[in-house]
């Protein structure tokens, strides 16, 4: 039999991923699709795939090694299997950051870091994120450099307590409470021991909250949020909705109002660009976004995702609903792509289906705003002769106040109300 090498596939813009886990070893039997490694991005947990079966016979690669599209990671014997097929990455775990938010992202979308050694395009065009951070020589192991990405901390900066110098996880954690080498000057809570007081149980929070925990915090801190809330009748679009679901029942999808959303969203934002923008690094400009990417946050069962919609305005309300179905369902499976969750514009946090009156979603860096919606409602409203019954939607729309004043927001909300209360809008 004659050994081939397994390569990484194409993972995007990703370069320089680290190796977090390896599935296989020496001599061990397996199928086309099982997981040889597992690869972390900033975005998301990726696993290379067998190309085809066969036999491991020597693995190239080791935790912490970097890797990027072509590099060989394993040597495998063929099973006389024919060709290889051909490979993609397939994410492990819904490992993402949502955005919250829309993290709310999520998913999706977060501030892209790396570890020693690693050097990056920049992915401005992409997502208009800052360069990743290089923590060049710094002695740490790769767990440790993992964790410092994930909270922002700078390896360079801290003088590790371990053997021979090296830094370690206490050594990240510290730096985070003191505030100087974390950049955040904000102090840690106090540890409690709350056994003291009765029973507790501690539960481990999933790789996903873990990820977009950091992002959420970033964006809270370097963002002037404001929230400016609104209603939307939704009368006669609600009606016209459930004609399209009970047609599209039928041809096995749904629409919700989450589509209408989407539409509604890209005609506001053609009027208000500023709201389609990103604050330039020098932050003395504003990169004005020509496409309309809405991303939207994803309830999955590790917590929220935000999979990105790409070229709303190019699509139709069928359309959407059958893309929305199919993107929630891959990430409620945990199948993201990188390419899923990188790219957005604005984004839209639903929680129609659960309740709520209002709330704050927060802005998904280095978006400028985020449309939050909750439980439509009946209500009295004054026609100009008698109280009518309408049904209204509340709108709460955050956004960064170093870009939009208030009054920018409330017109931007206002037409988005105006567009969601006649459906012809929609078609304009």
């Amino acid at each position: 039999m004659s050994l081939i090498d397994v390569k990484v596939p194409d993972i995007g813009d990703f370069k320089n991923i680290p190796v977090i886990e390896i599935a296989v070893k020496p001599g061990d039997e397996v199928k086309a699709d099982d997981p040889l490694i597992t690869l972390e991005s900033d975005k998301a947990t990726l696993d290379v795939p067998a190309p085809q079966a066969g036999k491991i016979a020597e693995i190239l690669v080791k935790i912490g090694d970097k890797v990027s599209m072509g590099s060989a990671i394993v040597k495998m014997e063929d099973a006389g299997g024919g060709a290889p097929k051909k490979q993609e990455a397939t994410p492990g775990k819904a490992d993402q950051k949502p955005a919250g938010k829309a993290d709310t992202t999520a998913s999706s979308a977060v501030e892209s870091k790396q570890a020693a050694g690693e050097s990056q395009p920049s992915t401005a065009g992409r997502s208009g994120l800052p360069p990743p951070v290089d923590f060049g020589n710094a002695h740490a192991s790769p767990s440790v450099r993992r964790i410092a990405r994930e909270l922002g901390v700078d390896l360079t900066q801290l003088k590790g307590s371990g053997d021979k110098g090296r830094i370690t996880t206490d050594d990240v954690k510290r730096a985070l409470s003191g505030g100087a080498a974390a950049g955040s000057g904000i102090p840690e809570i106090p540890a409690q021991d709350f056994s003291k007081f009765g029973p507790v149980e501690e539960l481990k929070l999933s790789r996903l909250k873990k990820l977009s925990g950091p992002h959420l915090l970033r964006s809270w801190l370097n963002v002037p949020h404001v929230t400016h809330t609104d209603e939307a009748d939704i009368t006669e679009l609600e009606a016209y909705r459930k004609q399209l679901d009970t047609a599209g029942k039928e041809k096995g999808y749904r629409v919700t109002m989450l589509a209408f959303l989407l539409k509604a969203s890209v005609s506001a934002l053609k009027d208000a660009p500023e709201f389609n923008s990103s604050l330039a690094p020098s932050k003395d400009a504003l990169i004005l976004k020509k496409y309309y990417n809405i991303g939207v946050a994803v309830d999955t069962p590790d917590g929220l995702v935000v999979p990105v919609i790409k070229d709303v305005d190019r699509k139709g309300i069928i359309e959407l609903s059958q893309e929305l179905g199919a993107v929630s369902a891959r990430m409620r499976e945990g199948k993201i792509q990188p390419a899923d969750i990188s790219g957005g514009t604005f984004s839209i946090s639903s929680l129609g289906g659960i309740g709520g009156t209002n709330f704050t979603p927060i802005v998904n860096a280095p978006e400028v705003a985020i449309l939050g919606v909750v439980r439509s409602a009946m209500k009295p409203v004054w026609d100009g002769k008698a109280f009518q019954p309408r049904l209204m939607l509340p709108l709460c729309l955050s956004y960064d106040h170093r870009v939009i004043d208030g009054a920018s927001a409330a017109r931007f909300t206002k037409r988005l109300a105006d567009i969601l209360s006649d459906v012809r809008e929609l078609v304009l």
